[in-house]
């Protein structure tokens, strides 16, 4: 892919495995979470994680997977205040401020598009200071729609002004780069590096980087090629 930045006005930008590590959410949801129910439970942890995989895997795809109140009643624990018995864990990716500044300074509408719950939101934004960077921050359970779903980025049209032609999306997601490709939205990265723990894998459909250093010209350029 060409990317020339003086054809992008606006950048949307996911947030777990994107911006930040998806290795905190990843230990949270895999190990943390079935330890503490596995406690609560009396039960075996092999016997906690069978049936909570199970119950995320039923909830795939839909905005109940991200959802923290939901996942307390279902749970009947109180996850946000477990995610933040682990919240050190939270850290932004190598380049992503400096990738950030880059688009400050050359006038872009930056906008964090994300289907995080506004609890999970509340906390990753408090630990690693952000927010002040964008534009604008929109939570799919604001308009109704996980990211999955194509007519979300129609949703997201009607909250922030965006021309498809001339958008970038950063996502970690190859699903929900294949709907915002569906919806239009030309210039599409996906971040193979999003969790620390984990060996980048390129993405076969979509143009992929390992950080976000790759989309920064160098000497004076405006222009990169992935």
């Amino acid at each position: 892919m060409n990317i020339n930045w003086n054809d992008i006005d606006t950048v949307l930008l996911d947030m777990d495995g994107t911006l930040l590590d998806r290795h905190f959410d990843d230990h949270f949801w895999l190990e943390h979470l079935p330890k503490t129910y596995a406690r609560e439970n009396r039960m075996s942890l092999p016997e906690a994680k069978e049936l909570l995989y199970g119950l995320f895997r039923s909830q795939e795809n839909a905005l109940n997977w991200t959802d923290l109140d939901y996942w307390s009643a279902q749970l009947g624990l109180d996850i946000p205040l477990l995610k933040r018995e682990v919240d050190h864990l939270i850290a932004v990716h190598p380049f992503v401020v400096e990738f950030l500044l880059y688009l400050k300074q050359h006038n872009k509408k930056i906008y964090l598009v994300t289907n995080a719950h506004s609890k999970t939101l509340e906390l990753k934004l408090h630990k690693t200071r952000i927010g002040p960077y964008f534009t604008g921050i929109v939570s799919a359970h604001e308009l109704g729609l996980p990211k999955e779903d194509v007519r979300f980025w129609g949703k997201l049209q009607e909250r922030i002004p965006y021309a498809p032609a001339r958008t970038m999306l950063g996502e970690d997601s190859e699903t929900n780069l294949g709907t915002a490709a569906q919806f239009g939205i030309e210039y599409l990265i996906y971040v193979s590096r999003f969790s620390s723990t984990v060996t980048p894998v390129p993405s076969q459909r979509f143009a992929s980087i390992h950080y976000f250093s790759q989309l920064i010209p160098q000497d004076g350029s405006t222009a990169v090629t992935l």
